[in-house]
């Protein structure tokens, strides 16, 4: 379903803001959570996803290893860093094994070369039924790591594999891959916050309008 298709901008907007009303955003914070306990106990955290949810993968991988730091710890090479890694970005290696070995195993053999237990799968299918993401999920789950299905529609089979997850309750992948973005973003932002020591679910200040 593309609902954008037969609506006007303001009534997808409202489509948006009525999904948003049915989310559990405890799932949220459990993610938030186990990006922060990953940092604090130097462990890695993986992200991976096809199309767009791939793309998300990318953006909260650069998001995370970068944006949870203030500028004024850029250079500080005694500051610690959080461990990311989004699978979906190292073509070459991700042609190699679709080629070679098919393309429902480009994730799991990233995994097998570089994950331990304790680290964190952040997985992203719209679906939930992405065989290449149903495939790193099972061998994490196997591999003491911690796993989150980020789904969408019904959350399909990612949703029951998944030891935790946030899911979208609506069928249009575009609202499904935005409401994911926008989760992210508040993903980082609390890290950031907890990181740097800004204080959490401080009182909101009154957005400033763009010059």
């Amino acid at each position: 379903m593309m609902f954008g298709a037969h609506v006007s901008p303001r009534d997808y907007l409202a489509r948006i803001s009525a999904v948003q009303e049915q989310l559990d955003l405890a799932e949220t914070e459990a993610l938030a959570d186990a990006v922060h306990r990953a940092y604090e106990n130097g462990k890695f955290v993986f992200i991976c996803g096809n199309g767009g949810s791939g793309s998300n993968a990318s953006h909260l991988c650069e998001d995370l290893g970068k944006s949870s730091l203030t500028r004024d710890k850029f250079t500080d090479d005694s500051v610690k860093r959080l461990k990311v890694l989004s699978l979906t970005d190292n073509t070459p290696y991700i042609l190699a094994w679709g080629n070679d070995e098919g393309f429902d195993r480009i994730f799991v053999e990233q995994l097998k070369n570089l994950a331990s237990p304790g680290d964190v799968l952040i997985a992203i299918s719209g679906s939930g039924n992405s065989p290449n993401i149903l495939n790193a999920v099972e061998w994490a789950n196997r591999h003491k790591l911690e796993t989150f299905g980020i789904t969408g529609f019904t959350g399909g089979k990612l949703r029951v594999m998944a030891q935790n997850g946030i899911h979208v309750p609506c069928d249009d992948m575009g609202i499904v891959e935005c409401l994911h973005l926008q989760l992210f973003h508040w993903v980082l932002d609390d890290l950031h916050g907890r990181i740097n020591e800004v204080g959490r679910y401080a009182p909101a200040q009154p957005l400033r309008k763009a010059a």
